[in-house]
């Protein structure tokens, strides 16, 4: 036991092997993040600004733009440095900040999608009786319920995997704090206990837990962490009718140049 290196910080390992390719990745992270920005700020302005649109459904797209906000900033940003910098190492601190935003959030949209599923389900099934069902009271309080559960179960999670020291390797064949690579790296006892939790089990059927970087393991990590940000937007409020109505009566109150 004497022996053991405890490791201390993480070495990032992605499938950009040459600097013009890490420099190109760092471009096309850039990208998808700076869409995700500009598509959620203006999913966020749009229906805070238009009256017409203060109603439960809306309420609750707003907070997944929110939400999807912060999950893309919790990697996108640090990756984009480390591509364009060359970069690689992260400290355990940084990397278990990342687990446990990023755990938080994925936790906190699933369930808001909880939410927004008997949301609709009222509207359709019960429409006469939808503004007796969901009140703004029940609204915040499914919110404020929503929030605690991220809470909760990402300090549960986070507080599992980094329980332990690591020893076995610090390379993460990965260019984020991806949960199926802490766990490849973790001990025994850490990978037991996070198997527990299901939601492992749902982010691990993306593909195999990789022993070394692949255009696979990239673009899959890339789908869970990027695609919905960036998706939301247009699936949600691009593609509706009231939004874009209300984005049409946000630029007609610009005055004309």
């Amino acid at each position: 036991m004497g022996n053991l290196t405890v490791f201390t910080e993480f070495l990032l390992m992605d499938v950009a092997g040459s600097r013009e390719l890490q420099v190109l990745q760092g471009v096309v992270f850039l990208v998808i993040y700076l869409g995700a920005l500009t598509g959620n700020l203006v999913t966020l302005t749009v229906i805070m600004t238009d009256t017409h649109l203060h109603s439960p459904m809306y309420f609750f797209i707003s907070n997944v733009a929110v939400i999807d906000l912060g999950s893309i900033s919790v990697v996108v940003p640090r990756a984009v440095v480390n591509s364009m910098t060359g970069s690689k190492m992260i400290s355990l601190e940084e990397c278990a900040a990342q687990i446990f935003l990023f755990t938080f959030f994925a936790a906190l949209e699933f369930a808001l999608l909880v939410v927004m599923s008997y949301d609709r389900y009222v509207a359709i099934c019960h429409p006469l009786h939808y503004g007796l069902i969901i009140t703004p009271s029940l609204c915040s309080q499914a919110m404020a319920d929503s929030w605690a559960f991220g809470l909760v179960y990402s300090a549960i999670h986070t507080g599992c995997m980094f329980r332990l020291p690591f020893t076995k390797t610090n390379v993460i064949q990965q260019y984020f704090c991806d949960i199926p690579q802490i766990l490849r790296i973790s001990s025994p006892d850490v990978q037991y206990s996070e198997f527990i939790l299901v939601f492992v089990g749902a982010i691990v059927v993306f593909g195999p837990i990789a022993n070394k970087p692949s255009l696979k393991n990239l673009l899959s990590t890339m789908f869970y962490t990027m695609v919905p940000p960036f998706m939301n937007p247009i699936i949600y409020c691009l593609r509706n009718r009231e939004i874009n109505a209300a984005l049409g009566r946000m630029f007609h109150r610009f005055p004309e140049i």
